[in-house]
């Protein structure tokens, strides 16, 4: 009898290079990319971080640094190199020849995980409308990596059905993809005014990994798949939830990210505008995080950018088990009501929905 013999997929190996123009923040910055190069199931061999006086069209920072980078791939044996920061087809195209392996930028790498996570209908579209969209004015740095590698992260999701690269296939995908859409947002429209005509609803918003998830299984008891990684949920997840004599739907929505793509802000527009229609919006934020102030201030631009109202948020501070005492106190104040809670440990949940009630209340 022969024994069953359990494979794993080998996990690429990825050099990550922060060429920042200002430091200030680069540890953060920097964290951040790890992150999602974690997300993405990559195993990161170096982070890079260096400051770059003068940017260049032809490789971003000098020519000496890219030869620097291209040694130190080839020791450590790296599969792929990846950029935080937003680059040009011709720079990528000079640095994937420079470097000797497969290059992508920050913005190709959430778009790879992207595809890797959506899971409805509409989700898929939308991020192979927000990769051909990036995809169109780089297609000569496609062709470069793809000559290197079609598989792995940067090549998943629209790329996996072996694309042409040609101009005119690709404006033509778009402007079916984009009618095919329009045609999901106009039904998603319909169907989401007849819901709010009949009930209220809160929303989950937040920086991604802040337990959103989570927290919407100790709220609604909704099992939703919940993972300590970046952008675990994309697909926009609603559970109705009976508190007490109140009734509303509990909206659980794609996180917040520093920076992110244009593309992916346009494609995820289900997820704002389930924001923009909710009743109550619980901003979700990880107290534990040393960087939660940062994270604060990128959803709030958001809810300026969306003329969000206020008075409709609560503050949320979750994983408050990870955090002593005496610094909660030393917390920031903001114009919000404030909740300290522990959504795993289920801490302070009967005072949040108690909070939500009385929100929901002031709204009748």
């Amino acid at each position: 009898m022969k024994n069953a013999m359990k494979t794993e997929m080998k996990k690429e190996k990825a050099y990550l290079v922060c060429p920042y123009v200002d430091m200030d923040g680069a540890e953060y910055r920097s964290k951040e990319l790890e992150l999602l190069a974690e997300s993405a199931l990559l195993e990161i061999v170096k982070c890079n971080v260096f400051l770059v006086k003068e940017t260049n069209a032809r490789t971003y920072f000098g020519i000496g640094k890219a030869e620097q980078i291209r040694d130190e791939v080839a020791d450590l044996g790296a599969d792929v190199v990846i950029f935080d920061c937003p680059l040009t087809g011709s720079q990528l195209r000079n640095l994937n020849e420079i470097v000797g392996v497969k290059t992508i930028d920050r913005t190709m790498l959430i778009l790879d995980i992207f595809a890797g996570r959506a899971k409805s209908g509409e989700g898929k579209l939308q991020v192979q409308l927000a990769q051909l969209k990036y995809t169109l004015p780089r297609l000569n740095m496609m062709n470069a990596n793809n000559n290197r590698s079609s598989t792995g992260v940067g090549m998943r999701g629209a790329s996996e059905t072996k694309l042409e690269l040609d101009k005119r296939k690709i404006q033509e995908d778009i402007a079916k993809l984009e009618k095919e859409i329009k045609e999901i947002n106009k039904h998603r429209q319909t169907t989401r005014k007849q819901r709010l005509s009949r009930t209220k609803s809160v929303a989950l918003v937040g920086y991604t990994n802040a337990g959103k998830s989570t927290l919407m299984n100790a709220i609604a008891k909704a099992e939703t798949y919940a993972d300590d990684r970046l952008f675990a949920t994309l697909d926009v997840l609603s559970k109705k939830v009976w508190d007490d004599g109140v009734e509303y739907v509990l909206i659980d929505t794609v996180g917040f990210v520093r920076n992110l793509p244009h593309e992916l802000m346009y494609a995820f527009s289900a997820t704002l505008e389930e924001t923009l229609d909710a009743n109550v919006l619980l901003m979700v934020v990880d107290a534990s995080d040393p960087h939660k102030y940062e994270q604060i201030a990128v959803v709030e631009n958001e809810f300026k950018r969306m003329s969000i109202d206020p008075n409709k948020v609560i503050l949320v501070y979750n994983k408050i088990d990870k955090v002593s005492a005496d610094e909660i106190k030393n917390f920031r104040s903001y114009p919000y009501y404030t909740c300290y809670i522990g959504a795993k440990t289920q801490k302070n949940i009967v005072q949040l929905k108690q909070m939500i009630r009385e929100k929901l209340a002031s709204f009748s």
